[in-house]
């Protein structure tokens, strides 16, 4: 059987981050086994100009700071949508990051 592209296996572990929750691009790298956390990065900026509808807000940098808000087209989106959904961001860092982390090395076996 064929291996899904990077950028679906990326896409395909964002879809699985639950409400309210968040985890960082590393986690998603060191899950997938392929890449980098900058690859992540690369794959959920390009999402942007796909069909798939992802909840991108929800990754992160490893010390909890919104380091892809830039690609929300507006400074507070990214922001805006984590509080939606009960996530405290304070200076663009997520507060009680440890509380809030889902590392798909322990969610998805």
């Amino acid at each position: 059987m064929k291996e899904k592209p990077y950028f679906q296996q990326v896409y395909d572990v964002v879809l699985q981050i639950p409400y309210g929750r968040v985890t960082s691009y590393g986690a998603i790298a060191d899950f997938l086994a392929l890449g980098s956390a900058r690859m992540v990065g690369y794959a959920l900026k390009m999402s942007f100009y796909s069909d798939i509808p992802l909840p991108a807000h929800r990754v992160v940098n490893s010390a909890g700071v919104l380091s892809g808000a830039a690609a929300f087209g507006h400074p507070d989106r990214m922001k805006d949508l984590l509080l939606s959904e009960n996530v405290t961001v304070s200076n663009n860092k997520i507060m009680e990051l440890k509380k809030v982390f889902w590392n798909p090395s322990e969610e998805l076996l």
